[in-house]
């Protein structure tokens, strides 16, 4: 009974340092090849950088190191164009379909780090693309990872268009109304959105709506318009009961952001014809 006692009592501290052992854990290998993007939506004429970490994990040095950087979808020069790199050996350059720096050669567990700044091509169409990098070398190259998904915005526009309509009003002193309707047609919202207008030769303002006169010429401040709306501002004038002949008045956008890439659009007039104070045709 003692021995089977002993026996037990060895099994069970057996069973007890087993079950509080830790099991061991296998230490992952690091990537050789990361991208940190410093923007993943830009706009065509912007600038982002990559920052691209190279790390060798094999027990033997590769020779000739490069940072690459591609586009999954095409080319990479077909979607920006390289400004600069820092990090390199040498100055940065195209190869094929990607863009390369050098490294030189890095032993076995080393890093190096290749900062590339990019700029993205004028008249590309707003879509997307995918960042890929690689570790490359002479003697030795990785597979070529995806990276993140970079998303190039329309541009950061906004059109602002000025129409302008007349309307004569029965009277003796050849009195006509007259409405500027200011429209956003996008993309982006424009905001400080000012115009200015004048009535034309010979008339006299005599009421207005939204707008502000300075002698003879109205400031109207519309402010803020989203893609898609539009705001009207009035004003009337007359030209007198002897009133006659053609005046012409005028509207414009004065200013507004972002840029408005549509100037043939920023401007409106309307011509009318006095026959005395009595009767006026626009």
């Amino acid at each position: 009974m003692q021995r089977t006692g002993r026996r037990t009592a060895v099994l069970a501290a057996l069973t007890a340092a087993a079950l509080c052992a830790a099991p061991a854990v296998a230490t992952a290998a690091p990537p050789a090849s990361t991208i940190d993007v410093s923007a993943t939506t830009v706009r065509a004429g912007t600038t982002f950088t990559v920052t691209e970490q190279l790390t060798n994990p094999t027990d033997f040095a590769v020779t000739g190191a490069k940072a690459a950087l591609y586009v999954k979808e095409k080319p990479i020069a077909d979607v920006v164009d390289l400004v600069s790199c820092t990090g390199a050996i040498a100055p940065c350059a195209p190869y094929l379909s990607s863009f390369r720096g050098g490294v030189g050669d890095v032993a076995a567990g080393e890093s190096r780090t290749v900062k590339f700044t990019l700029r993205v091509k004028d008249g590309v169409q707003p879509g997307q693309f995918t960042l890929q990098h690689q570790f490359a070398g002479d003697n030795y190259a990785f597979s070529v990872e995806d990276g993140p998904v970079v998303t190039i915005a329309p541009p950061d526009e906004a059109d602002v268009k000025v129409a302008l309509t007349a309307t004569p009003r029965a009277s003796l002193v050849a009195r006509v109304e007259y409405a500027i309707k200011v429209s956003n047609t996008g993309p982006a919202t424009a905001t400080g959105v000012r115009v200015t207008a004048n009535a034309g030769s010979g008339r006299t303002i005599v009421s207005m709506t939204g707008c502000t006169r300075s002698g003879a010429t109205l400031t109207c401040t519309i402010g803020t318009l989203a893609p898609g709306a539009s705001a009207t501002a009035k004003f009337t004038s007359e030209g007198g009961f002897f009133a006659w002949g053609p005046f012409t008045a005028t509207a414009q956008r004065a200013a507004s952001a972002p840029a408005d890439p549509q100037a043939a659009n920023d401007k409106a007039s309307k011509k009318c014809t006095a026959y005395t104070g009595l009767i006026v045709q626009c």
